[in-house]
């Protein structure tokens, strides 16, 4: 391969090229003085000078004389080393003792002495190519000697040994000759050999031989930390992470493996060795990132070695304990004085350890918020003896999980450790401590096996505490999250109640109760009045279910919770949204229930009406009274629909007299309101069905009142120019009165003879083109009229 030269030899080899350049330019420029005496006779006199032409591009070379060479170099120190190879492996038991050793012996002294000669002629490539080969024949040189002298001796042992010569002779050798750089990274590169192979050739278990490869790496470590050649460093780095690498994999298997203290002693002890070559090179590594990130994996290391030992010792739930205490002792030594990349990387090792430890205690808390949803398809079907049988509903729960709660708290302390000493992550800290300790209480029953009574009281007791909680840290971070959780906690602790009838009342009045005060705190909160109406719903339908009252009495009710949630919104000083939504809610929940009886339904209709039309009183609410309209509307076809009357007038008039009412209140506020506007929709409700019943009526008091009332429309849209009235009552007048003439039409035309239809149209056609000018001045004329109504 091609390497710089040093400046001395460059400088050499420059004088050296112009000292020929001189020499051959001197050559040609008397040869070119000879020609042109020669050719000065004959020579026609000079043309006219002209422009000279463009000398031609020249062509780029497809690549450089150093890669040139170094493909050169490269091929011929391979063909090389392949014939000493082959001449070693085939030719070899044609020559005898004597001539093997006199062949190998000057093909290899002549390989390693000619780079010297060549680096003294500037020629420093082609020395280093020589060198490799070289080196490689000593490498052949080592196999003969074994095939000669030694071939009783265990392979691997001999190995082990010429590994290790060689290493020390090509080190050598590269120091001998100067600036030679193939032979260190060779010489590194045997270096790797020598310890590994000892151990297995010493009949050493795998713990000693992944300690060799521990020891190898480490020296690796040392060589890339501290060589100032690159060429150097990085198979040195190469080394240390691959070798280093496969030990800690095999140290790492045999700790999860070991079955008794002798073998996680060893494991640990070479988890160890691992972690302090990891944090020497951590204290020494030049980049801040390198030195972090092999400080991350040192602390994980250590954390694995600390806890190896009590995992065999203790049964299997306290290996995560264990591994999180260490990890949490590694946190402390964070404060100690050691660089700042260092520390950096513990305290994030100690975090990704307590983050593993938090993701192995997630399964419990899942199960204690998703499993009492069963009961709702189970509701009052018996009380559990325990709480984790009303948690699990006979599904296995996690067997690690009795000592969940201890590593939630332990995580827990530590945020809040953080929240105290690191103001920048107080806000994260104090939330992450204040859920692991509810996700700590919410599992801590089910763990025990605690009774079914005395969990939900626990669960009770944790929604109370979070309430209390709230509500005297008020804007901070913990009182942010306490009020979510413990609705949270309520509603899995409602859940759980189901399981019983006496539970379930006394759970969601107690719930209720806890909420409302709360709410009732210093002043009215709408999150916790939200959450007390919620559950007085759930108690209002429990209470009439354990009566044994219908269900649409139950709604009944029920719409005590959206009265009182009216009330309450209107007395808070700021919107309250949660507790409107859910007094709605509760209203939906009502009609549900009453959804099965007529009667009933259209009262609760009409009573949710009035709870609307109460709110609308206020006045940033005034959209309410359009609710208020709609339920009422409602209630009165539910309650005509429960006398079976179908006559759709008796549907329509309900909405089409406040309609009508609503427009003409618009109207005297605007007078400029169109008439469409105002009384267009109130018209257009009982019109139009109407017609549309009276077109298949045969008998003739509807088309007569229909009639009636189209008519006066159009005399009263006419006498006050109104567009709606005078058009839609006109529509329907003719369209009525075309349905009462059609009968006699139809007979009509059945008694005409067959050509007078055509001869009628002909006519009219004519007389229409007759007057077409003046029927269009008629049609503008009535357009007019139209636009100026309103």
């Amino acid at each position: 391969m091609t390497h710089p030269p040093s400046p001395a030899e460059e400088l050499r080899f420059l004088d050296h090229e112009l000292r020929q350049l001189d020499a051959r330019r001197t050559h040609l420029l008397a040869r070119r003085t000879q020609l042109l005496a020669l050719l000065q006779p004959v020579l026609p006199a000079a043309p006219r000078a002209a422009s000279p032409a463009a000398p031609p591009a020249a062509r780029r070379p497809e690549t450089t004389a150093p890669r040139v060479q170094n493909v050169l170099l490269v091929l011929g120190g391979v063909l090389l080393a392949v014939a000493a190879i082959a001449f070693t492996l085939v030719s070899w038991g044609h020559l005898g003792i004597a001539g093997r050793s006199l062949v190998l012996g000057a093909v290899t002294l002549a390989a390693l002495s000619a780079p010297a000669a060549l680096r003294r002629h500037g020629l420093g490539s082609t020395a280093e190519a020589v060198a490799g080969v070289g080196l490689a024949l000593t490498v052949l040189d080592a196999y003969a000697l074994h095939e000669v002298a030694m071939a009783r001796t265990d392979g691997t042992g001999y190995t082990a040994v010429a590994a290790a010569v060689l290493a020390g002779l090509w080190s050598g050798y590269g120091r001998a000759l100067g600036s030679l750089r193939v032979s260190r990274p060779a010489a590194l590169a045997a270096a790797q050999l020598p310890l590994p192979l000892g151990a297995v050739a010493s009949g050493a278990g795998p713990h000693a031989i992944a300690a060799a490869l521990l020891l190898t790496a480490a020296c690796d470590s040392v060589v890339a930390l501290r060589t100032p050649l690159r060429s150097l460093r990085l198979p040195a780095s190469v080394g240390a992470y691959g070798l280093g690498g496969w030990g800690v994999l095999a140290a790492g298997v045999f700790s999860l493996t070991a079955t008794g203290p002798g073998d996680a002693t060893r494991a640990s002890a070479l988890l160890l060795l691992a972690a302090a070559i990891a944090l020497g090179v951590a204290r020494r590594a030049p980049g801040r990132d390198l030195s972090t990130g092999t400080a991350v994996a040192g602390g994980v290391l250590l954390v694995a070695a600390l806890g190896g030992v009590p995992r065999v010792l203790l049964p299997g739930v306290w290996t995560v304990p264990v591994h999180l205490a260490c990890a949490i002792a590694l946190a402390a030594v964070v404060r100690g004085r050691l660089p700042e990349p260092v520390r950096r990387g513990f305290a994030l090792a100690s975090a990704g350890v307590q983050g593993a430890a938090v993701l192995w205690a997630l399964p419990p808390v899942v199960l204690a918020l998703l499993g009492p949803l069963g009961w709702t398809v189970r509701s009052w079907s018996g009380a559990p003896s325990d709480l984790r049988d009303a948690l699990t509903l006979g599904a296995p729960w996690p067997p690690y999980a009795s000592t969940a709660p201890l590593v939630l708290v332990l995580v827990a302390a530590v945020l809040v450790a953080v929240a105290r000493t690191v103001p920048a992550r107080r806000s994260q800290a104090t939330t992450g401590a204040t859920t692991l300790g509810w996700a700590a209480l919410l599992i801590l029953p089910a763990t025990l096996r605690l009774p079914y009574a005395v969990g939900l009281f626990m669960l009770g007791a944790t929604v109370a505490g979070g309430l209390v909680v709230a509500a005297r840290t008020r804007r901070t971070p913990m009182s942010m999250t306490a009020f979510p959780l413990s609705l949270l906690t309520a509603a899995d602790l409602a859940l759980l109640s189901l399981a019983s009838r006496t539970a379930t009342l006394a759970v969601l009045a107690a719930l209720t109760a806890l909420f409302a005060v709360a709410a009732a705190h210093r002043r009215p909160a709408p999150g916790r009045a939200s959450a007390s109406l919620a559950t007085a719903t759930g108690l209002a339908c429990a209470v009439g279910a354990a009566a044994g009252a219908p269900a649409a009495h139950t709604a009944l009710l029920v719409l005590v919770v959206p009265v009182v949630a009216a009330l309450l919104a209107a007395r808070m000083a700021r919107p309250a949204v949660p507790v409107e939504v859910t007094g709605a809610g509760a209203g939906l929940v009502a009609v549900g229930l009453a959804v099965t009886d007529g009667p009933v339904l259209a009262l609760v209709l009409a009573l949710c009406g009035v709870i609307a039309a109460g709110t609308a009183v206020r006045e940033d609410r005034r959209p309410a009274g359009y609710a208020a309209a709609v339920l009422f509307l409602l209630a009165t076809w539910v309650q005509l629909g429960t006398w079976h009357i179908g006559t759709p007038e008796a549907y329509t008039l309900p909405v089409t007299v406040p309609a009508l009412v609503v427009g003409f209140v618009r109207q005297r506020r605007d007078p400029l309101a169109s008439s469409w506007t105002a009384y267009g929709p109130g018209l257009s409700v009982t019109l139009l069905p109407s017609l549309l019943l009276a077109w298949g009526d045969a008998d003739w008091p509807r088309p007569l009142l229909l009639g009636t009332a189209a008519l006066a429309l159009t005399l009263l849209g006419a006498h006050h120019r109104m567009q709606a009235p005078l058009v839609l009552g006109g529509g329907v007048l003719v369209l009525d009165v075309l349905h009462e003439l059609a009968p006699h039409l139809v007979q009509l035309a059945h008694a005409l003879p067959r050509w007078l239809p055509p001869a009628l149209a002909g006519l009219l056609l004519l007389a229409l083109g007759a007057t077409y000018e003046q029927r269009l001045r008629d049609a503008r004329r009535v357009r007019e009229a139209l636009g100026r109504m309103r």
